[in-house]
């Protein structure tokens, strides 16, 4: 994916905007309003442009109070679990107190990370370059005889 993106100055600026929101708290943990106000700054403009944001900034964000969370400076992280379950990583908000739960499964891969997500995406830039292709017609009942191991989400 770092080839050509659609709209680089856009996701140049909501990367900057978090940027300084990690700067203003690393100069001075007592500024979480301006970090704040950059992180929502960032929420909005990638809302108002439907942007989508990668997944590892999204879960730094606290999505009540819009506040960088930090653990130790502005959020608490605790592991937990349940009985023969999965381990849960519980960050709480120190604003708020607003939590967010994110599973700890080592075997899990994102979407966006797997090598059928980036198939997906290089046929759509070719299909979007022009190449007119005419399309093949899909058979009403799928061929059982070969196993489908591929998973497509939209997210």
């Amino acid at each position: 994916m770092a080839g050509n993106i659609k709209d680089k100055e856009l996701y140049l600026r909501l990367n900057y905007l978090y940027q300084a929101a990690h700067c203003v708290l690393s100069q001075n943990p007592e500024n979480v309003e301006l970090a704040r106000f950059y992180c929502f700054t960032q929420r909005i403009i990638a809302k108002r442009l439907v942007l989508r944001q990668d997944p590892s900034i999204k879960r730094t964000i606290c999505k009540k109070c819009y506040s960088l969370l930090i653990p130790g400076l502005t959020a608490t992280t605790r592991q937990r679990w349940k009985k023969g379950k999965k381990h849960f990583t519980v960050m709480r908000c120190l604003s708020c107190n607003h939590s967010k739960t994110l599973l700890n499964n080592p075997d899990y891969c994102l979407w966006q990370d797997r090598p059928e997500a980036q198939l997906q995406q290089n046929q759509a830039d070719e299909d979007s370059v022009g190449k007119c292709q005419p399309k093949k017609h899909k058979p009403d009942k799928p061929d059982c005889s070969q196993a489908n191991t591929s998973y497509t989400t939209t997210t």
